[in-house]
């Protein structure tokens, strides 16, 4: 699922359908930087949920700094770049397949014998946090930015292999690779297959296709993400099978009390979530909690599914700091210091866990 998504992901901008997206953006809101902005945070969060959000961003990067470059100033990438990492983050956390965490938890679910989520089941608890970041920054983000951002803008060529491939490539590719996508979304939605059998379906069709090259495949795919993936599920099992899983999930209730509620039970892990993600690998962080919250929901006699949702949904608030997830340490090119993200990202992090914590009892009923 995660392969076949990044080849979507890759394919779009390979035939250069990422270079009409910013010239229709242009057409749309003109070069007013704000609503420049948000217009690409509602497109990349979109984007992040049907495709891997890592690809994303990947794509949306090289559009800004076009628009960018022929904007004269008026449209400046540290703006941007930290805004769309972040709106990729948002988006990732509202499908199945946005975000390798996502594909973590689900494959916990599957593994202990539980039911899985659906493909959007996470959007509902999404929806809300976007929402939250389009007003942040019409409020005071670009404000607070134009203050913090005090460093000189950085001019440099993105990738002009690309370049040269997107301007030699026909029209003919470049509607293959959206109608490609769009047939993946619908296989998505109808669940004709598994969600992975759809993804791959779909990325071989575009190397079938020549939308992108087996090679450009090879090379461009986020190899790490699928190897923590792999080992991840591994690790699932083998805390399951030798009970160290157990052991550490009867010891955390231990300590909360027997009679822990669900609705702290989200909230204890939600907030877990949201402090790993940004000090360590939200993959790995996932399959790291999943396991523990399985088995604790197993003792409890609580369902495991909403746990895990809030769980994927704390990862997907990486907002501190550009380590822990790929979609916003590629926007480090626009020049930020580590502190950047902390400053405008805080901001950020809270409003949309506080919003996440209080939108649980709707979401699940509770």
């Amino acid at each position: 699922m995660v392969i076949g998504s990044m080849i979507i992901g890759e394919a779009v901008f390979e035939t250069g359908a990422a270079d009409k997206i910013g010239r229709s953006i242009i057409k749309i809101v003109g070069y007013d930087e704000k609503k420049f902005i948000v217009a690409c945070i509602l497109l990349t969060a979109i984007l992040s949920a049907l495709l891997s959000n890592t690809a994303v961003v990947a794509m949306m990067l090289p559009v800004v700094a076009a628009v960018s470059k022929v904007s004269k100033g008026k449209i400046k990438k540290k703006n941007l770049y930290m805004a769309i990492g972040f709106a990729a983050n948002v988006g990732g956390g509202m499908t199945l397949v946005g975000s390798t965490p996502n594909v973590v938890g689900q494959g916990m679910l599957i593994e202990s014998g539980i039911e899985g989520m659906k493909f959007f089941d996470l959007t509902l608890g999404s929806i809300p946090r976007l929402i939250f970041m389009v007003i942040f920054y019409i409020t005071i983000g670009v404000r607070l930015q134009n203050k913090i951002f005090n460093f000189e803008e950085i001019e440099r060529r993105i990738d002009s292999n690309n370049e040269n491939t997107n301007k030699s490539t026909t029209n003919i590719k470049m509607i293959l690779s959206v109608v490609i996508m769009i047939l993946m979304i619908v296989g998505f939605i109808s669940e004709i297959w598994t969600v992975g059998t759809v993804a791959m379906v779909a990325g071989i069709f575009c190397i079938v296709t020549g939308c992108i090259s087996l090679k450009a495949v090879f090379e461009r795919i986020d190899w790490n993400t699928i190897w923590i993936l792999a080992g991840s599920f591994g690790f699932a099992a083998g805390l399951s099978e030798s009970g160290a899983g157990e052991l550490i999930a009867n010891r955390i209730i231990s300590m909360l009390g027997a009679d822990v509620s669900l609705y702290k039970l989200l909230i204890i892990f939600t907030i877990i979530s949201v402090i790993l993600s940004n000090i360590m690998s939200s993959t790995a962080s996932s399959a790291m909690i999943c396991p523990i919250a399985i088995s604790m929901c197993q003792v409890l006699n609580l369902p495991a599914k909403p746990v895990i949702m809030a769980i994927v949904w704390g990862l997907n608030l990486a907002f501190l700091t550009p380590v822990a997830t790929p979609p916003v340490t590629m926007t480090l090119q626009a020049g930020y210091r580590f502190l950047d993200y902390t400053k405008i990202g805080s901001i950020l992090m809270i409003g949309s866990l506080i919003i996440t914590i209080l939108i649980y009892p709707l979401v699940f009923s509770l």
